[in-house]
């Protein structure tokens, strides 16, 4: 009994060390809550962060990307028709990706605002709408395609029947890795070798080990809840998107919560000077949340 006794003891005393592990001290300024920067959009989506820090992000409901200057604190009108962009990236060389849903395409924009289309469907077929992209190392992209039905689509006839996560290598081959009930956000990281992707409807985000160009291993469940966007700090912390940011460590256990005045939270990001400022998309407006942590590029 003495020897049972013991174990549960330095169990006891493992799993309280293990909860004081995360130190929100050096995560978050005492006193500093996220900062409405503009309030002038109909629905807010897909920020992502050009090489020098700034923002860009969508508008979809009014077809425009507009970037966040982090120098001037400014928002400003990128481009006019997008093809009604919603998740944005950017590539290896500050090229903008971006899913635009209108006619179920990936565009790639540059800084001049050229646009190249860089795929229309999948083996023939039109796609039911990419939502969100990650560029990786090797120059291809991993995209997850869900269906939601837009009041702008015009003559719309669901050619996929699937909801599934595609990649694209950078030659244009595109092949289909996995399905989902709804695959929405997604996001990965280089260093930890790590592809992200929620299953909204289902209310769970998976997570898989990236094994080489497009290859992957079989998913596994990080946490019970989904996300309409997320992005990940230096630390390999997730944060997720909804009813405001939820954060995970990488283990998958929930460690902070950061609320959103806002009826809808729908993407966020790391952006400004040296990568630590979380960059908030949520319904109507954007927000700025200075930390103490960088995002992983």
């Amino acid at each position: 009994m003495k020897n049972i006794f013991k174990i549960s003891l330095i169990g006891l005393v493992f799993a309280l060390v293990n909860c004081k592990s995360v130190n929100y001290s050096k995560m978050f300024y005492d006193g500093v809550k996220p900062e409405r920067v503009s309030d002038k959009f109909s629905f807010t989506e897909g920020p992502s962060s050009d090489k020098e820090g700034n923002v860009y992000f969508t508008d979809q409901p009014n077809d425009k990307i507009y970037y966040w200057d982090w120098k001037t604190n400014q928002v400003i009108v990128f481009l006019d028709k997008s093809g009604r962009a919603n998740g944005t990236h950017f590539d290896k060389d500050d090229n903008l990706i971006t899913c635009s849903d209108d006619n179920g395409e990936i565009w790639k924009i540059s800084k001049d605002k050229k646009v190249q289309v860089l795929l229309k469907g999948f083996e023939g077929k039109r796609l039911n709408g990419p939502n969100d992209v990650w560029n990786d190392e090797f120059g291809g992209m991993y995209f997850t395609d869900p269906l939601y039905k837009r009041d702008y689509w015009v003559n719309f006839k669901q050619e996929t029947p699937n909801k599934s996560l595609y990649y694209r290598n950078k030659d244009g081959k595109i092949v289909k890795l996995d399905t989902f009930t709804q695959p929405n956000g997604i996001v990965g990281s280089e260093k930890y070798k790590k592809l992200y992707v929620s299953d909204i409807d289902a209310g769970k985000t998976y997570v898989y080990d990236i094994l080489g160009e497009g290859k992957l291993s079989e998913k596994r469940l990080f946490c019970e809840m989904g996300s309409d966007g997320m992005t990940l700090d230096k630390h390999g912390n997730l944060y997720l998107t909804g009813k405001g940011v939820t954060i995970f460590n990488r283990d998958g256990r929930k460690i902070y919560q950061i609320p959103i005045d806002e009826e809808w939270t729908s993407n966020v990001t790391f952006g400004g000077k040296n990568n630590e400022i979380l960059f908030i998309t949520a319904s109507k407006s954007v927000y700025t949340l200075p930390t103490k942590v960088k995002g992983v590029r």
